[in-house]
């Protein structure tokens, strides 16, 4: 997807449009993907995903199939692979298939199954997982209640779904740091660290575009999950939300 003259690369797209962009994206930033996560978040992204996992209510099937999608370098799929009791497997979808060939040495001895796939269109049949979860992918969606239903879809009865994605803080002087350190820190690093032009500009953009909490819990249940909620993280910088099929 070529830059057209005029337009910003960074802003995100609508439409088949969107998933090239972000398809590119990902693609071009896989060798640098992890390091920056780390960087940029200050490792407090690990405990966010360590919470999405308790949230997972995988100890009702231990032994059960679960879905990661827009999996990228497999850090949420491995922190429910890597749990003590867990003796099930993990499928780790994501379109953009540098990303699963970047991190698949971090999966390597456990039991995380890649799959080059569209979380529009998974290539799953329905009822097929007992949980699922998505860690920052949704808001990259092009059409985030086609992906929803598509989660609800493959899930079986009673299975969980949990989205781990970056909101807006809802306290105006958190919100103002925030906006400073995501509209100028973390593009200008990301930019230096990835030596991509204009991947962390396209970030903050995106957040802001994004329906916040509650109303993204809202298209949850609209879904048709029930037993929704959401759960702010970090002075509301990201959120958990949950519902079950």
């Amino acid at each position: 997807m070529a830059a057209q003259p005029g337009i910003d690369p960074s802003a995100p797209r609508a439409g088949s449009e969107r998933d090239e962009q972000v398809q590119r994206i990902f693609s071009e930033i896989a060798p640098r993907y992890d390091l920056l996560n780390h960087v940029l978040s200050l490792n407090i992204d690990r405990s966010w995903r360590r919470k999405a996992v308790d949230r997972l209510d995988w100890e009702r099937e231990p032994d059960g199939t679960y879905l990661d999608a827009c999996a990228g370098t497999y850090d949420l799929a491995l922190e429910l692979a890597a749990r003590d009791d867990f003796v099930g497997r993990v499928v780790a979808s994501d379109f953009a298939q540098p990303m699963l060939v970047e991190g698949s040495p971090k999966v390597a001895e456990h039991a995380v199954r890649p799959v080059c796939a569209d979380s529009l269109r998974l290539p799953f049949g329905s009822d097929r997982f007992d949980g699922a979860t998505v860690g920052f992918g949704v808001r990259n969606l092009s059409d985030l209640a086609m992906g929803l239903a598509e989660f609800h879809r493959v899930l079986r009865p009673g299975g969980r779904l949990v989205i781990l994605e970056f909101t807006t803080p809802p306290n105006a002087l958190v919100r103002a740091g925030y906006h400073f350190y995501f509209h100028r820190v973390l593009p200008l690093v990301g930019r230096i660290v990835s030596g991509h032009p204009w991947a962390y500009t396209y970030l903050p953009k995106s957040v802001g575009a994004f329906p916040p909490a509650p109303e993204l819990e809202e298209m949850v249940a609209g879904a048709g999950f029930r037993e929704t909620g959401h759960h702010l993280l970090t002075f509301g910088i990201a959120a958990l939300h949950w519902g079950r099929k």
